[in-house]
């Protein structure tokens, strides 16, 4: 009996066994089964996502595509401005740039004389102006009256800015006072200055007292003068009583533009440099000058472009001069083409002007370019 229910014990054992086995194989199975389950329902929820993400791209593209389509059509704001800015742009292409176009093909031309030869006679004109001895003259002339004029036109200008600038009182008052030259034209200040620099008359009457008697604009000298071509080259004594003249009218301007930047430079600036232990001197040597130097050259490039075009002004109070110590190529220009009728010359005369005063002008606005696209 004992062996019999061992027997039995054994095989309830062996049979519990088996059937753990068999559960435990069933729970494996069942894990696979939900495992493989799993990976397939993340499969398809990954294809679901690609599939958003390609719609979701296709859509995206397809409204780039669209908004580029709207960027490139014209609303009609853009047509009213075209509109009114067309007019303006043909005239300026024909009255300007046509001109300029026009004046050169002349300066390559015969057109010499009353009857129209436009023949081309190639750089003719031009070798002939630059071994012109008034040509010569004017060009020194030129030389010197736009160094002094705008050396003049900034160092005063700047420093009646930097005086106005001191809160003073009457401020409004002395501002006008300088500003209003610049309400003349050139040909009023010619007239007015010619009276004033006038040996005769004008300053020369009060300086008689001194024992001096300035000749002004009629001053024939060349001061430090040597031989370069056909002329003198050295600075025209008559040519600065035209600087006096062209640099009072002027100085209002240059005055104006300083005031401006002075103003616009903030007050901690200064008070910090001078907490720091800078003088007055410092401030502006170091501070004040340097944040002005962008004005400085606004009033350069200004001044150069009015005084290498001068005609007004020369042509009012002094006209060429005795040998022709104050004559412009502006006025020989005018001199040559409308009362010579050397058309061609004085084409010829008109382009080297406007080179002249390319080369001031073309470099500044490549650069203000450069700066805008920066």
């Amino acid at each position: 009996m004992k062996a019999a229910s061992c027997l039995v014990h054994l095989r309830w054992n062996k049979a519990s066994a088996e059937a753990a086995d068999n559960n435990k194989g069933r729970k494996t199975l069942e894990s696979d089964v939900a495992v493989s389950q799993s990976g397939m329902n993340a499969g398809t929820k990954a294809m679901r996502v690609c599939c958003q993400s390609a719609s979701q791209k296709q859509g995206g593209t397809g409204m780039a595509k669209t908004a580029i389509k709207k960027r490139k059509r014209i609303t009609k704001d853009q047509w009213t401005a075209i509109g009114f800015l067309l007019p303006s742009f043909i005239l300026i292409v024909i009255f300007v740039y046509g001109f300029i176009g026009w004046t050169g093909y002349v300066s390559l031309s015969n057109y010499n004389s009353i009857v129209p030869d436009f023949s081309f006679a190639g750089l003719k004109n031009y070798i002939y102006l630059f071994h012109d001895f008034r040509f010569q003259a004017d060009l020194r002339n030129t030389v010197f009256f736009t160094i002094f004029f705008i050396l003049l036109v900034i160092v005063l200008g700047g420093g009646l800015a930097i005086l106005i600038d001191q809160k003073l009182k009457g401020e409004s008052f002395f501002r006008n006072i300088f500003l209003f030259p610049m309400a003349l034209s050139f040909i009023v200040t010619g007239v007015v200055w010619q009276w004033l620099l006038n040996p005769s008359t004008g300053f020369n009457t009060f300086l008689k007292f001194f024992g001096i008697q300035p000749k002004w604009y009629t001053d024939t000298n060349i001061l430090a003068g040597f031989q370069w071509g056909s002329i003198e080259f050295g600075i025209p004594v008559a040519i600065i009583a035209v600087v006096l003249a062209a640099v009072w009218q002027m100085t209002g301007f240059s005055m104006a533009m300083y005031l401006a930047g002075l103003r616009g430079i903030p007050d901690e600036l200064r008070e910090a440099a001078r907490m720091d232990g800078a003088t007055e001197f410092q401030v502006y040597r170091k501070i004040v000058l340097p944040i002005l130097m962008p004005i400085t050259v606004s009033v350069i490039i200004i001044m150069a472009h009015i005084s290498l075009k001068i005609f007004d002004l020369i042509y009012a109070m002094t006209g060429s001069g005795a040998n022709f110590v104050t004559d412009v190529p502006g006025v020989y220009m005018f001199e040559t083409t409308f009362r010579g009728n050397y058309y061609a010359n004085g084409a010829a005369i008109a382009i080297v002007m406007l080179l002249l005063v390319a080369i001031f002008i073309v470099p500044y606005l490549w650069s203000a370019r450069k700066g805008d696209n920066a």
